[in-house]
């Protein structure tokens, strides 16, 4: 199994709301994203480093995650995205069951 984990730091104008949506309609668009999670930080340690928004998706096996990151609407909404964002993270984990 493969989570990829993605942070986002948005421009102070971005439309974060329209933004999120967009991704969250993803996994009706890609049917090898497993599981979609979403969300903001409710840490009282205050380490986000200016990261608002983070998202979590599940893969099966890596080749999926391959496929996904060159899907077409997974491309369309990078390019969607980018211009809001003052920062983004991108982290893939490999996890047992």
């Amino acid at each position: 199994m493969i989570r990829h984990i993605v942070l986002f730091a948005f421009q102070d104008d971005a439309p974060v709301s329209a933004l999120c949506a967009a991704f969250a309609a993803l996994p009706q668009q890609i049917a090898l994203i497993r599981r979609f999670e979403a969300g903001t930080s409710i840490s009282t340690e205050q380490l986000e480093q200016g990261y608002t928004h983070a998202f979590l998706l599940q893969f099966d096996q890596a080749e999926d995650l391959a496929a996904y990151l060159i899907h077409p609407a997974h491309l369309a909404f990078v390019e969607q995205v980018k211009p809001a964002l003052q920062q983004v993270l991108v982290f893939d984990l490999a996890v047992d069951g």
